[in-house]
């Protein structure tokens, strides 16, 4: 991959189209410019307008920054050390993805026998699923208790007091994805 302004920009539209699954014919259409021209884009041969260039931005749901920058590589590797980790109490509990999905907060929870703590409830609307991957995990919430085996999931309102306890002589290892409920942070 060329370090050439034309050689990153037709690396970088050929890999969001290919990524969308659209053919160069489909997003010329969408960009409203001649099908030729897309190609030229993609091969490097292309000196395109600032015109142009918004258009294939916008065809292509992207800021005009991405199409001009260098190419994103196609995987990074993340180390769980890379990953924002936090504790509470005795547990430890580390988000699973790098970036942020809107609307999902998804992690891993860690805790040792007899540890446990209180879940902060969140806003109104809000649902969490909770899965127990290994150990004896305890989920206490609204007055109700439920114990979780690995492969058990309890799905309840993330609104409301809650808290969680290794219930186990083992390390118990638990997965919570918390749907947020439209419009929250």
């Amino acid at each position: 991959m060329g370090t050439e302004p034309a050689a990153m920009l037709a690396t970088n539209i050929r890999m969001l189209r290919e990524a969308r699954g659209l053919t160069q014919g489909r997003l010329a259409e969408l960009a409203r410019i001649p099908r030729a021209t897309w190609t030229n884009l993609e091969s490097g041969g292309g000196n395109p307008t600032l015109s142009v260039l918004l258009r294939v931005a916008g065809a292509l749901q992207v800021g005009l920054d991405e199409l001009v920058a260098p190419p994103r590589a196609t995987a990074r590797h993340y180390r769980p050390a890379e990953l924002p980790t936090r504790r509470r109490g005795e547990g430890a509990i580390r988000k699973l993805l790098p970036d942020p999905l809107p609307g999902l907060d998804l992690e891993r929870i860690e805790l040792p026998p007899g540890a446990g703590f209180a879940g902060v409830p969140h806003t109104a609307g809000t649902r969490e699923y909770l899965t127990c991957e290994q150990g004896a995990l305890e989920l206490a919430v609204a007055g109700a208790k439920y114990r979780l085996a690995p492969g058990d999931v309890v799905v309840f309102r993330g609104d409301q007091n809650h808290g969680y306890r290794n219930a186990g002589a083992k390390l118990a290892v638990a997965f919570s994805a918390v749907v947020l409920a439209p419009g929250a942070p």
